[in-house]
């Protein structure tokens, strides 16, 4: 089965353009809450993986006073920088913990972190500590987060609000210049994933489906829908995905799955541990073995892909798991 590569560091190609500096203060809408920022924070915590990354590609990790909500391990080129960062939780921090590192500014990627049902909080909760929160547009936009933690998405998933939220914390920052050489990086990257995947001439009739957990590995698993990360991904790569709900991880059972019989797999890596599936180990082993789904042509063929699971989530590892989908498909041989 193939491994795809995490990415490596940033590498700006282009010179840093002139922008002026962040006037403070500052008044942003998150998610429908006003944030106002009086100074450049020095002390933020970060509830979530992909906005900690970001913050770490913005050359923030000095202001980063702690982390939470992690699900696979920081990429490769900051781990000796995240290990200096306190870890408050691996999963959701209590609301306590995060005051208790003094922060005058908190971040997350997820609206079920801290939002109207946070787990953490709620915007009104650190308001009321004199505490400005900002999520990441990601997380609200084209999205509806009212029935369920996953939420579902009135459109398809846009990287661009990737780049937003990339902006918008260099600028609450002020390190706009930074933020910028990141976006161009990136949207060079999406580019030519893009392209390399157009050069293969792909059939129209080329499948596939995102799996990533099962809450009983005998059960439906949680796959990706037509709207989320996983499907923008197929969606530019010029492939369909089989799945068409709006939900962001709707459930469907893999005797729907094979009768799609998907041309090849791509199958969630993460440390998380909250359901045996969650193991990428379990995952194989599930697939070539079960009377239904090794039956399945991407089993047979080898064809199953594996990425970490937190480039299903929007972060800047959408653009690096597009890339790495790419050169997938260029050895799969499907013409």
């Amino acid at each position: 089965m193939l491994k795809l590569a995490t990415a490596t560091a940033v590498a700006v190609a282009l010179a840093p353009m002139a922008l002026a500096g962040t006037e403070y203060p500052l008044t942003l809408t998150s998610c429908g809450h006003r944030v106002t920022i009086d100074k450049a924070p020095e002390r933020v915590v970060s509830v979530g993986q992909s906005t900690t990354e970001i913050l770490y590609l913005l050359g923030l990790a000095d202001k980063v006073a702690g982390t939470a909500l992690w699900i696979n391990p920081v990429l490769p080129e900051f781990a000796e920088t995240d290990a200096k960062v306190e870890r408050l939780a691996d999963n959701a921090p209590s609301f306590e913990s995060v005051l208790g590192k003094n922060p005058d500014l908190v971040v997350t990627a997820y609206e079920w972190m801290i939002g109207p049902q946070g787990a953490v909080g709620t915007r009104e909760m650190f308001d009321d500590s004199r505490i400005p929160s900002w999520v990441m547009p990601t997380e609200c936009v084209g999205k509806d987060n009212t029935q369920s933690m996953d939420g579902a998405r009135t459109v398809m998933f846009d990287p661009d609000l990737v780049y937003q939220g990339i902006a918008e914390l260099a600028r609450i920052f002020d390190v706009e210049e930074r933020g910028a050489q990141v976006i161009a990086d990136l949207k060079a990257r999406e580019a030519a994933a893009v392209d390399k995947a157009g050069a293969l001439n792909l059939p129209d009739d080329v499948t596939a489906v995102f799996w990533y957990s099962s809450a009983d590995i005998e059960i439906d698993p949680y796959v990706a829908g037509a709207y989320g990360v996983p499907g923008w991904m197929l969606s530019t790569l010029g492939v369909r995905n089989i799945v068409d709900s709006a939900e962001e991880w709707p459930t469907v059972g893999w005797e729907t799955i094979a009768s799609a019989n998907p041309s090849f797999i791509v199958a969630a890596e993460m440390n998380r541990r909250r359901f045996p599936a969650d193991d990428i180990a379990v995952k194989r082993d599930f697939l070539t073995s079960d009377p239904v789904a090794r039956e399945m042509d991407a089993v047979k063929n080898d064809r199953i892909v594996t990425i970490e699971a937190n480039a299903m989530d929007p972060s800047v590892r959408s653009i690096y798991a597009l890339e790495a989908l790419a050169q997938a498909l260029a050895g799969f041989g499907l013409k």
